[in-house]
Order: structure tokens, then C-alpha cells, then sequence
């Protein structure tokens, strides 16, 4: 009997040596993820944070309403201690309109150029729709900026104008827009759309009627990416719009934006003030585009 409470002993020891250790490895794993995800987010913390900081100054009503000042008035002003004059309405109207018609131009594209790639999975000509679209979704944004200006800016209007910039950033959203919509659609269950199949729904219906409204949560992700990259864009604005020191909305005419008023803010030492404070508004703007999206797509789900 002693010898069987001996081993018993043992087996017991030996069990709670081993358990002792798990818990050691998941305690020692368990920080080192924590550290990681710190490490991770607290670059995005770090950078909200100095745009509030040294943002939030310059945000007022005029900020929204007025135009962006000149180099003489921002002066007077710093020269007095006071804050900087004016603010970016023409850049906020100039982006929305761009960002806008590069939505409506790449958003019935992208999702129909996707369907079909998920229609037509395997064949060559999908195929060599889908290597064009890898291929576009690598190249320089001032490349796009240069095609918008060789079709748009020199051939339709004529000089700069914000349906060139449109077109130029429309092209940048079409990847994202296509091959997030393919996968979306691998997604969905294959008997959904067989049902609606053999009730003799005709297919354009089936594509619009089940197939959509199935992967709406997916193909508003895709859209919401699309969206959010273009907003920032810089270079191929530089080439098709130009900017404008006054709100316009002529699709044929200059136009300005807040990546462009952010670049001009960025020239003049009068002006670097109003960089941080455009800087957290167009951040803003990405931040209520996603919050947006996904109280859509949780609405839509439910």
C-alpha cells in the first residue's frame, strides 16, 4: 500500500509540475501579445493624438465655411498672436466632388467587372481581366495622375478640371472594388443562387436581387477601402485639378482639395498651422466613413 501511495504521489507531483508549466507558457504567451498589440495600435495612437494636439487649434466655423487664406493674411495674424484666418471650404467641396464622381464612375464598374470574374472563374479572358486588375492595383498613384491628365485634361476639358482628377482616382478604386467584390461573391453559399435558379428567376435578377443583398456586408467593405485610400491622394491631383483658391463646382473647372491644401500648406511657413488641423479633419473624415459603413452593413444584416 505504501508503494502504490508513493506513485500515486509521484503521478500527482509530476501533473502539477506539468500544469505549473502550461500555465507559465500561457501566462509569459498571453504578455507577449498584449505587448505586440501595444506596440502595434500605439503608432496610430501616437499620430490621432498630435493631430488633436496641435489641430485642434485652428477648427473653427470659419475653418468650414471660409476659404483657405493667403500667405499675407496668415501672416498678419501670426505677427498679431492671433489664429490664422479663414479655413478650407474649397477644399472640402472640392474633395467631396471629386470623391463623389470617382465613386459613381468606379462603384457600377468595379461591382460588374467582379461578378463576372466570379461567373467566369477559370477562363482566360477572366483571367487576364484578373492579372490586369493585380497589375493596376501596383501601379503609382502619379502614374494614374498622368493617364487623367493625358485623357482627361488634355483631350476632353481642355485643362485641369475635377472630372479629370475623378477619372484619375476612379482608375485607383476599380482593384479594390473588383477583387473584393469576387471574393465577397465566393462567399455566398452556391445553393442560394441555385435556388433562386430553379425557381426560373431570370439571371440579371438573380445577380441583383440575391447575389448582391447577399454580399452587401462585403461589397460595402470593399467600397469603404476604395473610398478611404483615395481620399488622401496627393500626386495625381497635383496633375489633373490643380486647386483652386475659390469653392467651385464646375466638373470642367480647377478644383481644389484637402490633400492639395494640405500640399500647399505644406510650402508656405506662414500656413503650417493649418497643416495639422486639415490633416485631422480628412482623418476625421475616413474615421465617420467607416462608422458609416458598418452601422449599414449591421442594420442590413439584421
Amino acid at each position: 500500500m505504501s508503494d502504490i501511495a508513493l506513485n500515486r504521489d509521484i503521478s500527482l507531483s509530476v501533473a502539477k509540475d506539468k500544469t505549473n508549466y502550461r500555465n507559465t507558457k500561457n501566462k509569459i504567451f498571453k504578455i507577449v501579445v498584449i505587448i505586440m498589440s501595444v506596440v502595434t495600435i500605439s503608432p496610430i495612437v501616437l499620430i490621432i493624438g498630435k493631430l488633436i494636439i496641435k489641430g485642434i487649434g485652428q477648427i473653427n466655423l470659419d475653418f468650414f465655411t471660409s476659404v483657405a487664406p493667403d500667405t499675407f493674411e496668415a501672416m498678419m495674424a501670426i505677427s498679431s498672436g492671433e489664429r490664422i484666418p479663414g479655413g478650407i471650404a474649397n477644399g472640402i467641396t472640392g474633395t467631396l466632388l471629386i470623391v463623389i464622381l470617382a465613386a459613381v464612375i468606379a462603384i457600377p464598374i468595379g461591382i460588374m467587372t467582379g461578378i463576372y470574374l466570379y461567373e467566369n472563374q477559370g477562363k482566360r479572358y477572366a483571367n487576364l481581366i484578373r492579372n490586369i486588375t493585380d497589375v493596376l492595383q501596383g501601379v503609382p498613384s502619379i502614374v494614374l495622375g498622368i493617364i487623367g491628365y493625358l485623357w482627361v485634361v488634355i483631350k476632353v476639358t481642355n485643362g485641369f478640371s475635377a472630372l479629370a482628377g475623378s477619372v484619375a482616382l476612379a482608375i485607383m478604386m476599380l482593384p479594390l472594388i473588383v477583387r473584393s467584390t469576387e471574393e465577397t461573391m465566393k462567399m455566398v453559399p452556391e445553393n442560394i443562387k441555385e435556388a433562386a435558379v430553379a425557381l426560373g428567376v431570370p439571371y440579371h435578377k438573380v445577380i441583383l436581387r440575391v447575389m448582391i443583398p447577399s454580399s452587401f456586408s462585403g461589397l460595402v467593405t470593399g467600397i469603404l477601402l476604395a473610398i478611404s485610400r483615395i481620399l488622401g491622394e496627393t500626386a495625381p491631383l497635383l496633375l489633373t485639378t490643380l486647386g483652386s483658391p475659390a469653392i467651385n463646382m464646375d466638373l470642367t473647372q480647377p478644383t481644389s482639395a484637402v490633400p492639395l491644401l494640405i500640399w500647399n500648406f505644406y510650402n508656405d511657413p506662414n500656413l503650417v498651422d493649418l497643416i495639422w488641423s486639415s490633416s485631422l479633419f480628412l482623418m476625421g473624415m475616413v474615421l465617420t466613413l467607416n462608422l458609416v459603413s458598418k452601422r449599414i452593413v449591421a442594420k442590413r444584416e439584421k
